[in-house]
C-alpha cells in the first residue's frame, strides 16, 4: 500500500482532514511523533509524499529544538525525489528554509479567522484552481517567510503578504489552516492558551469562528487536499 509520511509536531496539529483526504484514496499515513521524541528519518523511505505539520517552535531554533535541521534535510531529499510535498504552518516554514528563502519572525501574531485572498498564479494552480478568490482559513504563526527563489505565490492576506507558495509542480506550503476542525481549534486555544494571553488574544472569538468559518474551511480543504492527494495517488 502507498503511504505518505508525516512530521507531526505538536499533539493538537495533526493532518487532520489531509490524512481523511489520503484515506479516501486508499493511502496510509506513517506519522513520525516529532513531539513525543521520535527520531527525524534520514529520508523518506519510499513514501509517496511528505506532509510537515505545524507546531510552536520556529524554524531558526535549533538550539533549542536540534530536530529541525534533520527535518530541513529531509524535505531536500523528497524535493531531490521530487515527491509531492505539503507543508503547513511550520511545515510550509520548513519547506522555505529548504528551499533557500529567509524565515524570521514577523513581530506580531496573527491568530484566529482571517481572510485570505488567492493570488493571479493561484487561477491556473493545480490546488486552488477554481476556488473561490477570498476565503477565512484557521491562523497560529508568528513567523513569516520571503518567497523562494523560482516559486509561485499564492496567496495572501491583510497582515502577510505571502501565505501560501508552490515550487515545481508538487512541492505546497501553506501559512494558514484548511485542515483543522472544531476538535483540532479547540485543542489548539486549550494547549497554547499561554501564547493566547501573551498576545493579548482571547479565546472566545476564535472558538466563535468555528460555526461562522468551520463549514467553508472543510469544503475548501476538501478539495484542495483532495487534489494534492491525487498528486500522491498518481505518484504511487
Amino acid at each position: 500500500m502507498t503511504d505518505v509520511l508525516v512530521l507531526q509536531h505538536a499533539q493538537p496539529e495533526g493532518p487532520a482532514a489531509i490524512g481523511e483526504a489520503l484515506a479516501r484514496r486508499g493511502i496510509a499515513l506513517r506519522t513520525v511523533r516529532i513531539d513525543q521524541g521520535a527520531p527525524v528519518p534520514d529520508s523518506p523511505r519510499g513514501a509517496a509524499g511528505l506532509v510537515v505539520m505545524g507546531g510552536p517552535m520556529g524554524v531558526y531554533e535549533e538550539d533549542r529544538f536540534p530536530h529541525l535541521p534533520g527535518e530541513i534535510r529531509l524535505i531536500r531529499r523528497a524535493l531531490e525525489e521530487e515527491l509531492p510535498i505539503l507543508g503547513v504552518c511550520l511545515g510550509s516554514q520548513l519547506l522555505a528554509a529548504a528551499l533557500g528563502a529567509r524565515v524570521y519572525p514577523s513581530g506580531r501574531k496573527e491568530i484566529g479567522w482571517h481572510e485570505v485572498r488567492l493570488r493571479g498564479e493561484a487561477r491556473s494552480d493545480p490546488l486552488f484552481g477554481g476556488v473561490e478568490e477570498r476565503f477565512t482559513p484557521f491562523h497560529w504563526h508568528g513567523d513569516i517567510f520571503d518567497l523562494p527563489r523560482g516559486a509561485a505565490a499564492l496567496a495572501s492576506s491583510r497582515m502577510t503578504e505571502l501565505q501560501a507558495f508552490r515550487s515545481g509542480s508538487q512541492a505546497y506550503g501553506l501559512l494558514f489552516h484548511l485542515e483543522v476542525g472544531g476538535p483540532s481549534v479547540r485543542e489548539m486555544v486549550a494547549a497554547f492558551e499561554v501564547e493566547l494571553a501573551a498576545a493579548g488574544l482571547p479565546s472566545g472569538p476564535i472558538l466563535e469562528g468555528l460555526a461562522i468559518h468551520a463549514a467553508s474551511v472543510d469544503r475548501i480543504g476538501r478539495r484542495v487536499f483532495d487534489r494534492w492527494a491525487d498528486l500522491v495517488a498518481a505518484r504511487g
